[in-house]
């Protein structure tokens, strides 16, 4: 760990590695947005605006990190956020992730259009699985599936409601992403440039949505077409009732981006609220969400689960989130530049970077919980003497 935290010391360092290490197709459907990109470069120019206080002669501090999240206390406020295909950006990639966050006992949480099925991941979640939900459009589908997260071991759901259609993400479509690949002049000789990811590959096998295409019938179309004909429902309220009828362990809905929607989910029974834009993979023309989270946590108090995600690339990132209501903190891209540079190695790494972040910074604004670190929040546009805390 020593070597790679002088080789590797942030997550830029793992994106530059797996941009070397990861077929270009690949690297694409991971890294990109949509549009111009500029929604992502709202997130990121967002988060640049909030500052702290540094302390100074507060002696020494051991800051405690833990942080409970649907009522369970972890010792680190933050997991691993669903992306979809991860098997394609690395094989195994879903089984990889898993594997660390139940060794560091934080959350891991699988799309359910990875490219592993619940079954083969389930075990391997101890009792931090988390299962993202896309709408389907078959009722019956529906219930099947939540059948079958839960026997896999899956205990948290997580409604995603910010997709009503897809995305043009016009990098990916440059890049030729499709799952499996589809083996085109352009596609082979990016494969065959990345030999490391072709020999896991074929350890692994050809990565499709195995889950969603479970429920299709059989075709030779390429893995998005195909699954889309299951998941592509446009969910509504009625729709979340049912999912809460159905369901009998927490439920998160993820996409929420203002007040009144998250106090409606609230009043129909959803256990936590998950800020996100979806890093700007949807739609470029939305505001930064990090600027609607404290406008949410307003709206729904202090003892619901607020969780957060979009554009976070550090512990001060998860510092600045937790201090503007957040409870907790996931990262989706960061954690699969990881896995796609070091492999195995790579994610335990990745939580090693986002601790000793985390806890450099907590020690330089004098917080030694995550509650305290609110006080030290100051606003950019006003003297620096001028501290503007929010208490939670």
């Amino acid at each position: 760990m020593a070597r790679l935290d002088l080789d590797y010391p942030s997550i830029e360092d793992l994106r530059r590695r797996a941009r070397h290490r990861v077929p270009h197709f690949a690297f694409e459907y991971l890294d990109s947005a949509t549009g111009r990109e500029m929604g992502a470069v709202r997130n990121r120019q967002a988060f640049d605006k909030i500052l702290f206080m540094p302390a100074i002669l507060r002696g020494p501090l051991d800051p405690d990190l833990s942080a409970t999240v649907l009522g369970r206390c972890h010792p680190l406020p933050f997991g691993i956020a669903p992306v979809g295909l991860s098997g394609l950006i690395w094989p195994a990639a879903e089984r990889i992730l898993a594997q660390s966050a139940a060794r560091s006992a934080i959350p891991y949480c699988q799309s359910t259009v990875a490219v592993a099925s619940p079954e083969e991941i389930g075990p391997h979640v101890a009792d931090n699985g988390w299962f993202q939900h896309y709408p389907v459009v078959d009722p019956a589908i529906r219930r099947d599936m939540l059948k079958r997260i839960s026997v896999a071991g899956f205990g948290t759901l997580v409604v995603t409601v910010d997709v009503p259609g897809e995305s043009r993400r016009e990098r990916q479509r440059r890049a030729h992403v499709s799952a499996p690949p589809r083996l085109t002049p352009k596609v082979l000789l990016a494969m065959l440039m990345r030999p490391h990811w072709c020999l896991a590959m074929a350890l692994e096998g050809s990565p499709r949505m195995k889950f969603v295409e479970s429920y299709a019938a059989s075709s030779d179309e390429d893995s998005f077409v195909h699954a889309g004909r299951v998941i592509r429902g446009s969910p509504d309220w009625d729709y979340l009732r049912a999912v809460r009828d159905e369901w009998s362990g927490d439920l998160v809905v993820k996409g929420v981006m203002e007040a009144s929607d998250a106090a409606q989910l609230r009043a129909i029974g959803v256990d936590a609220i998950w800020v996100s834009n979806h890093s700007a993979r949807q739609f470029e023309g939305g505001p930064a969400p990090i600027h609607q989270l404290p406008i949410i946590r307003d709206a729904l108090g202090p003892d619901m689960s607020l969780i957060y995600d979009s554009g976070v690339r550090g512990g001060l990132d998860i510092m600045r989130a937790i201090a503007l209501g957040a409870d907790f903190v996931f990262l989706g891209a960061p954690f699969h530049y990881a896995v796609g540079a070091l492999g195995r190695k790579g994610p335990d790494h990745l939580i090693h970077i986002l601790k000793a972040d985390l806890i450099s910074c907590m020690r330089q604004i004098g917080a030694g919980t995550l509650p305290e670190i609110a006080s030290r929040l100051i606003d950019p546009e006003t003297p620096p003497n001028s501290s503007l805390g929010r208490p939670r």
